[in-house]
């Protein structure tokens, strides 16, 4: 087994008989977890293109399902090493059985949802809580039931299950909601789900825990506490907003604005200090010996920690991108979720096409190198699509740019989740599978959070500015839009603005200047959000640094 300090993947023990057993299972333990990957993957692109027909059934904002959307990651990553550790208490089996139970009572709360509330409590609290019971016991019982060659191929196929959940979600979700209903894939799933429960009492080992640790819950509160509080603050950003106060959060009746300030800085700040008490409290219950939630000397294995950092970047670019994309086309365009999906698609082909080519690339260039190719055509993507932002979709540039962006995420998903988890050794996969997915969705959850902050930012600062300096709106109008603006614009469609400044009494020349104003404004939000992804995306270079190279691929 590797030491903590181990600069290199650990090493993999020589296959006993027991080993030599697992490699004797066949293809159905591995067909039902990736059908359960599958599953906990596909919600979040579905739920991008299927933005303005959520918010017209449920008579919400853009921003409410972005807030939806940014929870049910959030939930995952506050959860996520409970969640494993809850695997080793329970045993894999059962939390991987009680998990999907619970994912698909979300699921059908989801598909009921008559409200916006009702949609945060089903899809991004209760689906949550079960992926993250779920995806830790994915990667344990892998390891448990295949060895050698076969296991690598297990890890090749859930790794490309996601990757078809993130491809081929955008279209599916499409064509459900704009030939039925989007709520027929929250239907889907629950039959999903029922299917999974029903193949793996068959086919997956009852694996039960010899010695289960105690589980640490203080770790845990300390942890999702800190995670939870850290992302909804820079969810919150665009209402309340960085630093000056705007939109202010009232408890009682009472402003909440701390030494004159916006809240958020300080959500953020109260964030990283539970973090840090976290890591204090671990060190402390490893000093007494006792149970901690996480062994911290998994994070200082170079190439894992350098693959969880890379990981979340790489969901915060690709969730980020997944935000903003739908937004243009839908708002801007007025395209519906089935042509969204369409458009969307050549991304969804050269990523699932990356993902299975990434691996034999590696072979010839290093994990660390086509990672790092992955970002740089992420990088080029984005900026790429900034020159397609416009009132009239110039489809070719459009399509090389999304295609460019499918080939990069591709690579990096072909290699993120191999590095993470051959760098782990093997008896704390259950722990390393829990870190993994804490990045995966902290990094989803940051990058609807922070690009759609941008967004909306850039929206109300660019909308405001071109409204007070129109002279076709009068005085009083721009007054009144100034006042509106200090609780944040929303993101609908220029129609909606238009029609919104007749009801108030504007004239239909005064309306058709304020929308005018308004499309200006999301145009120019789009393309400053699609840059913050360029920029991530070439920051992200930095955690590749101590990614595998060819050199300790071969030792």
């Amino acid at each position: 087994m590797a030491t903590a300090s181990s600069a290199t993947p650990a090493p993999v023990p020589a296959p006993s008989a027991a080993a030599n057993a697992k490699a004797d299972a066949g293809m159905l333990p591995i067909l039902v977890l990736a059908a359960a990957q599958f599953v906990m993957v596909l919600d979040s692109s579905v739920m991008n293109v299927s933005i303005s027909q959520i918010v017209a059934d449920l008579n919400t904002t853009v921003q409410g399902v972005q807030a939806a959307i940014t929870f049910y990651t959030l939930v995952m990553a506050a959860l996520m090493l409970l969640g494993a550790k809850l695997g080793d208490v329970l045993g894999r089996t059962r939390a991987f059985s009680i998990g999907l139970a619970i994912y698909g009572l979300g699921s059908l709360t989801t598909a009921l949802s008559p409200n916006l509330a009702v949609l945060l409590i089903g899809w991004s609290t209760i689906e949550g809580i079960g992926a993250a019971l779920v995806i830790p016991a994915i990667m344990a019982l892998i390891v448990a039931t295949y060895s050698g060659r076969r296991r690598a191929t297990a890890f090749g196929i859930v790794g490309g299950a996601a990757g078809a959940a993130i491809a081929t979600g955008p279209l599916i979700g499409g064509w459900v909601t704009t030939e039925l209903s989007w709520r027929y894939v929250f239907v889907g799933e629950v039959v999903v789900v029922i299917g999974v429960l029903i193949a793996r009492r068959r086919v997956l080992p009852d694996i039960r825990p010899v010695n289960p640790p105690k589980l640490d819950l203080v770790g845990a509160a300390l942890a999702g506490g800190g995670l939870a509080l850290a992302v909804f603050g820079i969810l919150k950003s665009s209402t309340w907003g960085w630093v000056e106060p705007l939109a202010v959060p009232e408890i009682g009746g009472h402003a909440i604005t701390p030494l004159g300030f916006s809240v958020v800085p300080f959500l953020i700040l109260a964030g990283i200090g539970l973090l840090m008490g976290f890591a204090a409290w671990e060190e402390r219950q490893e000093r007494l010996r006792r149970d901690p939630l996480l062994d911290r000397r998994l994070l200082r294995i170079p190439p894992l920690r350098a693959g969880l950092a890379a990981l979340a970047a790489q969901q915060l670019t690709l969730l980020g991108t997944f935000f903003v994309l739908p937004v243009y086309l839908q708002l801007v365009l007025g395209l519906n979720a089935f042509d969204t999906g369409k458009r969307l698609f050549p991304m969804s082909v050269t990523m699932f096409v990356a993902a299975l080519a990434g691996p034999r690339l590696a072979a010839g260039f290093a994990p660390k190198r086509v990672a790092q190719a992955g970002f740089a055509a992420l990088a080029a993507a984005a900026f790429l699509l900034l020159d397609t932002i416009a009132p009239e979709l110039d489809g070719t540039s459009f399509t090389i740019a999304l295609a460019l962006f499918g080939l990069g995420a591709g690579l990096l998903i072909s290699q993120l989740g191999n590095i993470i988890m051959s760098s782990s050794p093997e008896d704390k996969t259950n722990e390393t599978g829990g870190l993994q997915g804490t990045a995966q969705n902290l990094g989803a959850s940051l990058g609807t959070a922070l690009i759609g902050s941008i967004l909306i930012a850039a929206l109300t600062a660019g909308f405001t500015s071109r409204v007070e300096q129109n002279p076709k709106v009068p005085k009083a109008a721009q007054q009144q839009l100034a006042e509106t603006a200090r609780e944040g614009i929303p993101v609908v469609a220029t129609a909606e603005v238009q029609d919104a400044a007749r009801r108030a009494g504007a004239s239909a020349r005064q309306a058709e200047a304020i929308a005018s104003d308004y499309a200006d404004a999301e145009l120019d939000a789009l393309r400053r959000a699609l840059g913050a992804v360029g920029a991530l995306s070439l920051l992200s270079l930095w955690f590749t640094r101590r990614l595998p190279g060819r050199t300790n691929e071969k030792r």
